[in-house]
């Protein structure tokens, strides 16, 4: 897929692993302009982790990037721990790498669920935040949960097919349970099939268009293993959010600027979600791409993120 809309591939001036409460380990790393504007990257899953693409929608002249991996994901250790990974633990981590790194303010940007952390950590904290750049809104509702485990099936009936038949069909009533059971088996025959399954569920539903790059970037074991058992962790969880989710905490953000950017063809996070959000916050800016699914790696989707960053640069 050619990606000559983003900026070049560069490589970090500085990364590091920071020791967090319960024996979690982060990755962070900084890349552009060391003296330049902060932006906080969010990574989606929870538990997908960052990678390098990540970094080529912000200007490295003008800011000063972080990127980490959340507790269990990516390049931070343990590799799928569950013990303390909860949304709070994930907001108090965020404000340790601030403190560490010596930012008194940023931007956040963050997709899919990376837009659920970056809302917790903004109504948390709004006297740290100068913004928020989100795509592919989820709230972590009821419905939005349900909706990923079974309302897809009316769109992808062959990958959701492929999806419930890893589960025996006496379990197939509660497949959150069912996965969840098979991906905290401490046998890797056990789980490594089941977070396959799941991960290869969630890449084949991302993009307007198939892609088996995709695909297979999602089922990569170690992708898949973070992936799968912190997502099923955290829905089992309601998200570990608060009585009354996000939208109940938004006066806390009415003075935040913001760009959501929705791909009108998102089946993993319908569009409704994103109309959701913008109809309650005064200041956000809505922009929905007309032929673009779920993947911030989508033509119209890396555009429209590019041009919302650069609209807060100008600002």
């Amino acid at each position: 897929m050619p990606r000559g809309d983003l900026f070049p591939d560069i490589a970090p001036f500085e990364t590091g692993f920071l020791p967090l409460s319960d024996g979690h380990v982060m990755y962070w790393e900084q890349v552009g302009n060391p003296m330049g504007e902060p932006v906080l990257f969010l990574h989606g899953g929870p538990g997908a982790g960052a990678g390098a693409v990540h970094r080529r929608f912000f200007d490295p002249a003008h800011w000063r990037l972080i990127i980490f991996d959340q507790r269990g994901a990516g390049r931070s250790r343990p590799l799928g721990e569950l013990t303390a990974n909860t949304t709070p633990h994930l907001v108090a981590d965020i404000e340790v790498l601030r403190h560490f790194l010596g930012i008194p303010k940023w931007l956040l940007f963050g997709g899919s669920w990376g837009s659920t952390l970056a809302l917790a950590y903004a109504q948390a904290h709004p006297n740290r935040v100068v913004g928020c750049v989100l795509r592919g809104v989820f709230l972590g509702r009821d419905a939005e949960v349900d909706w990923f485990l079974y309302g897809l099936k009316r769109v992808f009936p062959d990958a959701w097919a492929h999806f419930a038949e890893h589960i025996p069909t006496p379990e197939r009533g509660d497949l959150l349970a069912a996965y969840l059971k098979r991906l905290t088996d401490p046998e890797p025959s056990v789980h490594l099939p089941a977070a396959r399954a799941w991960s290869a569920f969630e890449g084949s539903c991302s993009t307007l268009l198939p892609s088996p790059d995709t695909v297979a970037s999602f089922a990569q074991d170690r992708t898949a293993l973070g992936l799968a058992r912190i997502e099923a962790h955290y829905f089992a969880h309601k998200l570990f959010l608060r009585e009354g989710g996000l939208l109940a905490g938004m006066a806390a953000v009415a003075h935040i600027p913001a760009e959501i950017i929705q791909g009108r063809y998102d089946m993993v996070c319908p569009a409704e979600t994103a109309f959701d959000l913008s109809a309650a916050w005064p200041r956000a800016r809505l922009t929905v791409v007309p032929d673009a699914g779920h993947s911030a790696l989508e033509p119209g989707i890396r555009t429209a993120l590019v041009a919302a960053v650069e609209r807060f640069r100008r600002r």
